[in-house]
């Protein structure tokens, strides 16, 4: 295991975020949750302090912190997804509840930010053909959820602006 893990901070929704991240990809688990052993700025005696947790093998921890804080895209969790069908998967539970935005990015129920995107968008955006990898940047510049599908038609269509 990594000696870093990030940390997120909630108000209140450590575990029931924590419980809704690992039920998205495989190799996720809870590992341990902590309770407060004394009223607190993070809560009453008894209430989860910590959620430490597994996300696609990677370890987090989940605080509730007391006060809610907005996330930016400063900081967000890159989705390497193996096809569309991930790609839409994840979007639409993500999604739900959050908001929507550019290039495949989205912020969650909770605000935080996620990058969903196809392993197929790098090799796209490296077409060895400068004119075919611009279209395919233009293409996903137009794009909320990413569509690798469109990408490659884009990839492959007539360059226009010669």
């Amino acid at each position: 295991m990594s000696k870093i893990s990030p940390c997120l901070w909630f108000d209140g929704e450590a575990e029931a975020a924590a419980n809704f991240y690992v039920s998205l990809l495989p190799d996720s688990r809870i590992d341990r949750v902590q309770r407060n052993a004394a009223d607190g700025p993070a809560g009453k005696a008894g209430s989860v302090l910590v959620v430490n947790f597994t996300l696609a093998g990677q370890r987090f921890m989940a605080l509730n912190g007391g006060m809610r804080f907005e996330y930016s895209h400063a900081v967000s969790f890159y989705v390497d997804c193996s096809d569309q069908a991930e790609v839409d998967r994840l979007w639409a539970v993500l999604s739900d509840g959050g908001k929507v935005e550019r290039c495949g990015w989205l912020k969650d129920r909770y605000g935080v930010s996620w990058q969903i995107i196809p392993n197929a968008l790098p090799r796209l955006l490296g077409d060895p053909d400068p004119a075919r990898a611009r279209r395919v940047m233009q293409a996903m510049l137009g794009m909320v959820k990413l569509d690798v599908a469109a990408l490659e038609r884009a990839r492959d269509a007539a360059d226009t602006a010669s």
